[in-house]
């Protein structure tokens, strides 16, 4: 039998220090493999550091590592999952005080809303600028919103690869 795989990056925009190892931990019992984060000061978040990795494993590995990073409320992540056999990309972002936004992501990487998310919009929306939060709400707008001053902060770090034990 053939496995399937995927790939895919973890941002972890913002992490205490305090937590920096145990956010290792987590992604090391979700990918089945030693990992190595090289942690950087995030400028945007004093006391707050920032890594990002990248990974490979089966179709579903963002889901969880998002459902292991998640459990520390105080993060700022993103991860994302390439689009596979049989299987949209996506990218899931999580903010404190909103949780998590999860969009299925097109080959060039943007967001995809569907046709039923558009016609269910268009029908209840009441008016033009509710239809406009509709579609922001559906973009995930106040995610991007929170997490683009950490995302610029990052830009110049490399990125690391881990492969997921299959």
């Amino acid at each position: 039998m053939q496995r399937r795989s995927t790939q895919g990056v973890v941002f972890v925009h913002a992490c205490p220090k305090a937590l920096c190892q145990h956010v290792g931990w987590a992604l090391e019992s979700v990918l089945g493999a030693p990992v190595s984060l090289s942690w950087a000061d995030q400028p945007v978040a004093h006391g707050a550091y920032r890594a990002e990795i990248a990974w490979t494993g089966a179709p579903g590995t963002g889901a969880k590592l998002v459902a292991a990073l998640k459990q520390w409320p105080m993060l700022r992540f993103e991860v994302t999952e390439e689009a596979s056999h049989g299987n949209d990309g996506e990218r899931m972002s999580y903010v404190p005080g909103r949780g998590v936004h999860r969009s299925p992501v097109s080959a060039n990487g943007d967001l995809v809303i569907s046709e039923q998310q558009l016609r269910h919009l268009a029908a209840t929306a009441t008016s033009v600028e509710a239809f406009r939060h509709g579609v922001d709400a559906l973009l995930g707008s106040a995610w991007d919103a929170d997490l683009e001053a950490y995302r610029y902060a990052g830009d110049a770090t490399p990125a690391t690869w881990l492969h997921q034990v299959v």
